[in-house]
């Protein structure tokens, strides 16, 4: 992923003025903020970018079994014996 150094900012620019990153992400359809030096968070304008909206039903219903399963995959295993 490439990024744009006009759309990185750091977590105290997060926090203290969130709505100029709106504004970035309003105008290049995303954001980046950086933790610790390192890109944390990816701050998208869901209207303008299609990895949310075009996945389909089973893809999202695949999505959260992943999830689900890993979460409680003890509790899957332990039920299981």
């Amino acid at each position: 992923m490439m990024i744009n150094t006009n759309t990185i900012y750091s977590m105290t620019q997060a926090n203290q003025n969130f709505s100029k990153i709106a504004k970035t992400v309003d105008a290049s359809g995303e954001a980046v903020v950086f933790k610790n030096n390192k890109p944390k968070y990816l701050v998208l304008d869901i209207e303008k970018n299609d990895l949310v909206l075009d996945l389909t039903d089973d893809e999202k219903i695949d999505i959260v079994a992943k999830r689900i399963l890993n979460k409680y995959l003890d509790a899957f295993k332990e039920l299981a014996k």
